[in-house]
Parts: C-alpha cells; sequence; structure tokens
C-alpha cells in the first residue's frame, strides 16, 4: 500500500486544503491527513477539535483518514511507512519554504514530497486569512466546508 501525508495546523481546515487531500487521494493508496501538533502555538481549536473538523469534512473520500503528530514529520512517514508528503503550493513565496523542507525531509529519510499547486480558485486561501475576516463579520462560508463553517462562526461569537 503506497501512503502520503497531508501535514498542516488546519486552523480550520478550508476548502482548499480539501481540494489537496481530495486530489492526494486519487494517486495514493491512502492519505493520512496529519495535524501537527506545535506546543508554542495556541489554535482556535484544540488539535482534537481541528481532527473531528477534517474528519467530517473528509467524509465522501474513503481512502483518508486524519492522524496528529509532534515531532519531525518524516519519524512521522518512517514509523507509518509513508512514502510521500503531499503539499499544496499556493504561491512561489511557499515554494522558497516547502523546497527548503522537502530536501531536508529527503536528506534526512528519503521520504519525497509532492507539491501540487493550488486550484487557482483557492490560490488565496489561508485559515488565517478565513479567522481574521470571519472575526470581523465577513462571510467565509462559500471557503469552508459547512461543518467547519458553523463551529468556526460559533467558536468566534464565544469569544466575543
Amino acid at each position: 500500500m503506497r501512503r502520503a501525508v497531508c501535514p498542516g495546523s488546519y486552523d480550520p481546515v478550508t476548502l482548499g486544503h480539501i481540494d489537496v487531500f481530495e486530489r492526494a487521494a486519487k494517486l495514493f493508496d491512502e492519505v493520512v491527513v496529519t495535524v501537527m501538533v506545535n506546543p508554542k502555538k495556541h489554535g482556535l481549536f484544540s488539535i482534537d477539535e481541528r481532527m473531528d473538523l477534517i474528519t467530517s469534512s473528509v467524509t465522501g473520500i474513503p481512502n483518508v483518514r486524519v492522524d496528529s503528530w509532534q515531532g519531525l514529520l518524516v519519524d512521522y512517514c518512517r514509523e507509518h511507512d509513508i512514502v510521500a508528503i503531499t503539499k499544496g503550493l499556493r504561491a512561489v513565496s511557499d515554494f522558497d519554504y516547502e523546497l527548503q523542507m522537502a530536501q531536508m525531509n529527503h536528506r534526512l529519510t528519503g521520504v519525497e514530497t509532492l507539491f501540487m499547486p493550488t486550484n487557482p480558485e483557492y490560490s488565496f486561501l489561508s485559515s488565517s486569512l478565513v479567522k481574521e475576516v470571519a472575526t470581523y463579520g465577513g462571510d467565509v462560508s462559500h471557503l469552508l466546508p459547512d461543518v467547519v463553517h458553523d463551529r468556526l462562526v460559533a467558536r468566534l461569537a464565544a469569544k466575543s
């Protein structure tokens, strides 16, 4: 079985992320969407909430599962027999950073990185931007799975 991982913080998961998951799922037997834990960052949603939101958003993609990991991604890949990391790229600025990460990951373990250009419909989209727009009352419903939008609106209302 050929497995790939789609790592990220996913705070929250967007339709741009889902697009990458769907496309990766066509290329691999199993895609593991992995919520990476960074103890220095405190997100709007907990790790468990992010995993639940992703799981609810990928029910139509049978070969996608969701997990979390704290530590080096290459260690996760080694432990789970994962041969590739898939990353969506929105712009050249993403490529500069991601290329360095890909080269380091390959050097450490030989794992390959597959870069997917983001669907132009989502090329501007980031979780941070969605949260910022939603915080000020902007409509982001067309950028998120319904379940994520509902939880985002509820969370922001509870914080105010």
